[in-house]
């Protein structure tokens, strides 16, 4: 009797020694790498743009709204961002002045003058600092505006349109808030060239401070580092 229960504490004993032998001989598994978004800025993208536009001159001045497209192509080094950007927007910023024109044998006739943009756009470069998915830059170059003024008298009306071109500068910032989508806001100051309108009436430098907000479409999206 005694032979067999020494025989169990042994066997009892070898059996809870190979268990902590395969205990301790597991292995875990390391919890995965996180992983991060790395912004790179370079690469085209398009995008819409709407804002306002008011003159800079005293009343009646110029003002309004305009709603267009964006296209452009960044390129990156380091936290330095060159680009190209153009858009083109349709506008309704305009001002009008009315009164009354006396004329013999007719009394006061009724008289306004109305000017208006209807379109605009800019060409311009842009160099900024990138800081992962923020850019914070400047940005300056060609400007345009389709124009027309509209004169009336009684009920006799004759409108004349022009094209004005000029240069453009400002600064924004723009940012990603998804992989390929970044929104921005951005002021620019343009100034325009004065036409001569109906043969015979020239303008001064049409001058406008704009502020507009846009979101852009980029066609590579930022580069996915592991650390």
């Amino acid at each position: 009797m005694k032979k067999i229960l020494l025989a169990s504490v042994a066997l009892i004993a070898l059996t809870g020694a190979a268990s902590a032998a395969d205990l301790a001989a597991r292995h875990y598994t390391k919890a995965p790498v996180a992983v991060a978004s790395v912004y790179n800025w370079t690469g085209f993208y398009l995008g819409v743009v709407g804002g306002g536009a008011w003159e800079d001159a005293n009343s009646p001045r110029m003002q309004g709204g305009f709603v267009g497209g964006t296209a452009g192509y960044n390129w990156q080094t380091g936290n330095v961002v060159f680009g190209v950007e153009a858009d083109g927007a349709w506008a309704d910023v305009n001002a009008s002045a009315a009164g009354v024109v006396i004329v013999p044998g007719l009394g006061a006739i009724p008289t306004s003058v109305s000017s208006k943009t209807d379109a605009m756009g800019t060409v311009r470069g842009r160099i900024g600092w990138a800081v992962n998915n923020v850019l914070l830059y400047g940005t300056g170059g060609y400007a345009w505006i389709d124009n027309k003024i509209t004169a009336t008298l009684g009920a006799a009306s004759i409108s004349d349109s022009k094209f004005h071109s000029g240069w453009t500068v400002g600064a924004g910032v723009e940012a990603f808030f998804a992989p390929q989508w970044s929104v921005k806001g951005e002021y620019l100051y343009r100034s325009l060239g004065g036409e001569t309108y109906f043969g015979a009436v020239p303008t001064g430098t049409v001058n406008f401070h704009t502020v507009q907000v846009g979101v852009n479409y980029h066609f590579n999206g930022p580069v996915v580092a592991k650390y």
